[in-house]
């Protein structure tokens, strides 16, 4: 007896005639990210925000409207918060915003996964949580209130 998978169909063998391949590409790069990134990490005295987690690698510069959406608010460091990637990934998709308060809000969809093991792990200790305060850049509460608008709960 299986146990069905909405990945089910997708769990298969690779071709044979496929092979791991390289090439190259002209892309995009964001200029000047880094010094944005640099500005909020320090902001945030190199700790994510809700869960004070200090790993440089593991810390986002957390665009509140994002880098595409917002031209002239690109590298305001009022537009970022650090995040640790877990909370950084929920917050661009929208499974989790801030309230004019600055406390952690969780959308339905999030909600919807109650009683599992990685929620209950990884979301129930930051819920309703404060934002810890940056140093010099608070969040601008009309960026909060344009994700909470066009990204949370979409």
């Amino acid at each position: 007896m299986t146990i069905e998978s909405k990945y089910e169909n997708e769990l298969k063998d690779i071709p044979a005639h496929l092979k791991g391949e390289t090439r190259i590409r002209e892309v995009k790069t964001r200029v000047n990210q880094n010094v944005f990134r640099k500005i909020v990490l320090a902001n945030y005295d190199g700790k994510c925000a809700l869960t004070g987690i200090d790993i440089p690698e593991l810390l986002v510069a957390s665009h509140i409207i994002p880098w595409a959406d917002n031209e002239q608010e690109r590298l305001n460091p009022e537009n970022g918060i650090c995040l640790s990637s877990l909370y950084d990934k929920s917050f661009d998709i929208g499974l989790i915003s801030f309230d004019d308060n600055l406390r952690v809000i969780f959308s339905h969809r999030l909600k919807q996964n109650v009683g599992k093991e990685y929620y209950d792990k990884y979301f129930i200790p930051i819920q309703g949580k404060d934002l810890e305060l940056p140093q010099k850049y608070l969040p601008q509460p009309k960026f909060l209130e344009w994700h909470r608008d066009s990204i949370f709960e979409k």
